[in-house]
Parts: C-alpha cells; structure tokens; sequence
C-alpha cells in the first residue's frame, strides 16, 4: 500500500499493528457477549423459525434468499448450543415462546462473526485509499463504533451478512485495480468479485446495488486514459476485459444457483401447519417434485423468485400515523431517523434495559457532512470559472453516484421501510468522506496541511468513540432510567422514546386507534 522505504523498521509494520489492533476493538464492540439478550428481538423470530425447518429438512419459501438463513442455521449446526432441540418453530414462520435454557450462541454466530470481520475489510479499504495507516484506522472507527450498526449486527438477522459481502465487493473493486496488470491477481480477484456478488444476491435484494461496480471495472479497464469519463471514445483491452467479463459472470451463476440448488435439496419435508397446508402457494408440477423428493432447480427457482415478489407485494406501506409503526421515509435515513426499539423490560421497575437501533450521531453526522462536501465539489468544480480540477473528481463521481443511485431506487420502493436499510449507502459515505478528506485543500482561510487534516480524522475518532459511550446503554441492555434516556433524545427526527415518554413527533402523530 504505503511506501515505507527510508522509515524505521518498527514503522513498517504500523499497518499491521493498526489493523490488528482494530480488529481488537471490533471484537469487543461486535462479538463479546453477542448472545446477551437472551430473548428474541425484531426478526429473529422469522430467521431463527427458518434456521430450524433447514436444521430439519423442512420444506418453506421465505421473503428473502437462503444464504444468511443457511449460515444462521450453520452456526446452530456447529454449536449445538441447545442440544439437538432445533425443533420448536419448524411449524410456523414465527418464533414466539423460547423453550427454557434456550441458547443463541449458534443462531447469533455467522452474522455476529462476519459484522465483526467487516471492520478488517473497512480499514484495508481504507488504507488503499488514504495510504495512510493512522487516517485508515481512525476511519474504521466510524464502522466499529457506530452503535446502529453494532445493534443490528449482534442478532441473528441478514444484514450483517449482507454488508460483509457488499464491503467485500468494495475491496475487491481496488484490489482488481491494484492488480489489474498482474497475471495471476487479476483473474483470482476477478473469479472472487463474482463469487461474492452471487454470495451478496443470494442473501438480499438491497445488494443488487453493488452490480454498478462491474460496469465501473469494465470501464477502468481502458487502456489508453486515466480519466474513467473521459469524453474521448475508449480503446478497450479486449483480452482482459474478456477475461474479466467470463470470470466473473462464471463465478457469480455457480454461486448463486448452487446456494439455491442447496436450498432446494435440504428442504423436502412438508409441514401441514405452515401456509398453505405447507407448500407456500407451490404450483402443481412444484407441488408434485416435492411429494416425490426430487429437484428441478430452474423451476423451483423460478417459483422462489415469484414468491418473494408476490411477498413484497403484500407488505404495508409506511404510516407514520399509525401508533406502531418503526419504518421511516428514505429522506430521513441520512440524519438517523427513525430509531427502532427492538425490545425493553425492566426487571424490578426501577430501571430500564433497553435494546435500540440508534445511530451515533457522530458517525452519521460525520457521513452526512462527507456528503454535502463531496457535492459541493463536484457542483463548485462544474460550475465556478476558473476552479482548480479536483484530483480525486473521478472517485467522487463513482461513489456519490453510488449513494445517489441507492437512494432513487428505495425511493421507487412502496413497502415500508427500515433505517437498517440505510446501511449499504452509510458506507458508501464513508467512502466519500475519505475521499473528501484528501481533497479538501482549504476550507474558508484555514488552509488544510496533512498535519491539520491529521488532527481533524483523529477529533473525529474522539468524537466517535465518545458517541458511542454515550449510546452504549441502548447498545447492550444496560440498565438506564428514564432521566437519563432523555439526555439522548436529541434530533426529533430519530423519534427516540422511553418507554415512559410521550411522543412528540413533529413529523406525525398516531391518530386514534392507531389505524
């Protein structure tokens, strides 16, 4: 990455050691007690009803791909941290009542263990863009101590799986441009983007978004210039580009079919209590494939696709009138709102515990500010006369548009939606911020030495970290009592509420019944 000729040799491990060191931190913030709650929260009543009928070989269509249900169910498979008792729920979609003793040490494993891993990922991103270990790993911080992002990520849910994928397809972007000339890491790297993409789309359909990165490498793979939108016509090398172009379209249909052939063969016993005397609205001709135990992926795969549309269809659309609701319009996203709280109880009246997707203020203000920067440059190196080009106008443009693409598409969305969706494009904007950090040379009459910008990303760790303390009671069920979750209640627009606080919404109040 960095060129560290004619420094110490201590020093040349100070990547290593930083990366090793963050990793440290992620651990404690992501796996270190992850089955703490012990108690069912958001959708893992869903995912860890599907986990067990895999464990079971039970037949089931679900509303999003099988690979995160897999993984959750592999983890239970490693621990068996229930002692072969995985199958309480494989007759209904939702988990209610846990049995006594109830373990999530499997259920929680994969997407704890690879929302941790993601941290790792980050600061090698990081680190092939900055160059510089210190800025690398103060960056990272906006990953592993983002309290939304730990929350969501310690449960047996999707997302972490998910992101893990997608930030791997974001550090397979630089490493195929890094070794883009290299006979051998050009096409490892190439095979891997695929594989990972088909990982990615066979987890959930947020990642489709990641595709935009395949035609953003074809078109680096031009050979005559180093301006990506260059308006002169590109000579393209035909060989690589074919290369690349077979590599990862093999990669991506073997993954993604043969998760979905997994899916298929592991599941062929029929429940009578699941929908539709269990066969999940199934065709005839499907319905006959299963009686005898057999397997027609196109076709099954086919039904499967349809079914996850047709499930769409049927989920309700944002209400912010309604007393329950916990979606939030996609405008809201950048500035953290809304909070959901995934549970509370308070076990002898006097205190509450809480679990609750907040963001970290910090951390998405941060992001949100990368955001009007990099826009600002863009717009002010268009439009004013005379502007200095921007060294980095190229990579703001990719991610900015990435970030922009996302947005239009959930907005097109009619279901409701979640502040965890937010999540692909939040780190795209820690993307943007880095970049906005190397090219910011002045701002106002402070001139921005790298000394100063030094100074700026590591108040920015400070700020983070302080965050995230501050967040920490809703982050791991920590007993807080009402005066104190008030003090948090900072941005209307997270509509962040105690258990005893009465909403005071300036967006919508539930009218009554709460319809």
């Amino acid at each position: 990455m960095s060129n560290f000729s004619g420094v110490p040799n201590w020093l040349k491990s100070q990547p290593v050691f930083l990366g090793i060191l963050l990793t440290v931190f992620a651990f404690f913030t992501f796996f270190w007690s992850y089955t703490n709650p012990p108690y069912l929260y958001w959708d893992e009543n869903y995912h860890i009803a599907s986990a067990q009928k895999y464990l079971n070989g039970t037949f089931f269509m679900e509303p999003h791909p099988p690979l995160a249900k897999m993984l959750i169910a592999a983890g239970e498979a490693i621990f068996d941290a229930n002692e072969g008792m995985d199958d309480e729920f494989i007759g209904t979609d939702y988990a209610k009542e846990l049995p006594g003793g109830f373990s999530f040490q499997g259920y929680r494993f994969f997407p704890v263990l690879l929302g941790w891993l993601i941290a790792p990922l980050l600061y090698l991103i990081f680190l092939m863009i900055t160059r510089k270990s210190l800025w690398a790993f103060i960056l990272s911080f906006l990953y592993v101590f983002d309290n939304a992002l730990v929350t969501h990520s310690r449960a047996a849910m999707l997302d972490s799986i998910m992101i893990f994928f997608c930030v791997a397809l974001i550090a397979l972007y630089f490493l195929i441009l890094h070794y883009k000339d290299r006979k051998n890491g050009f096409p490892l790297c190439s095979l891997l983007f695929g594989i990972i993409f088909g990982c990615a789309m066979a987890t959930k359909a947020l990642a489709l978004i990641m595709v935009l990165l395949w035609p953003l490498l074809i078109l680096h793979l031009r050979t005559d210039s180093p301006k990506l939108f260059a308006l002169q016509i590109p000579k393209f090398n035909a060989q690589k580009i074919s290369q690349f172009f077979v590599l990862t379209v093999a990669g991506f249909l073997i993954t993604y079919v043969g998760i979905w052939h997994l899916h298929f063969s592991m599941g062929k016993t029929i429940v009578d209590s699941l929908p539709d005397n269990g066969y999940y609205q199934a065709s005839d001709e499907y319905k006959a494939l299963l009686d005898v135990g057999q397997v027609n992926t196109p076709l099954m795969l086919r039904e499967n696709l349809s079914f996850l549309r047709h499930y769409s269809k049927g989920v309700p659309a944002l209400n912010l009138c309604k007393s329950d609701e916990n979606g939030s319009p996609f405008y809201f996203w950048p500035l953290g709102g809304r909070s959901i709280n995934y549970r509370w109880e308070t076990p002898d009246g006097s205190y509450y515990q809480y679990i609750t997707l907040q963001a970290n203020p910090a951390v998405w203000g941060a992001a949100l500010l990368g955001l009007f920067l990099a826009f600002g440059l863009l717009v002010g190196s268009a439009v004013i006369s005379g502007a200095k080009p921007l060294k980095y106008k190229n990579e703001l443009l990719i991610w900015c548009g990435m970030w922009v693409s996302f947005m239009i598409a959930v907005s097109m969305i009619g279901r409701v939606m979640y502040l965890y969706h937010y999540f692909i494009p939040l780190i795209f904007s820690f993307i943007i911020l880095s970049y906005v950090l190397l090219e910011l040379k002045q701002l106002g009459a402070l001139k921005l030495t790298e000394s100063k910008k030094s100074w700026i990303v590591l108040l920015l760790g400070v700020l983070i970290f302080a965050g995230f303390q501050f967040y920490r009671p809703l982050t791991y069920y920590e007993p807080i009592d009402d005066a104190s979750f008030k003090k948090r209640m900072i941005l209307p627009v997270w509509d962040l509420r105690c258990v005893n606080c009465e909403r005071e919404s300036k967006f919508a109040l539930p009218i009554s019944g709460g319809k």
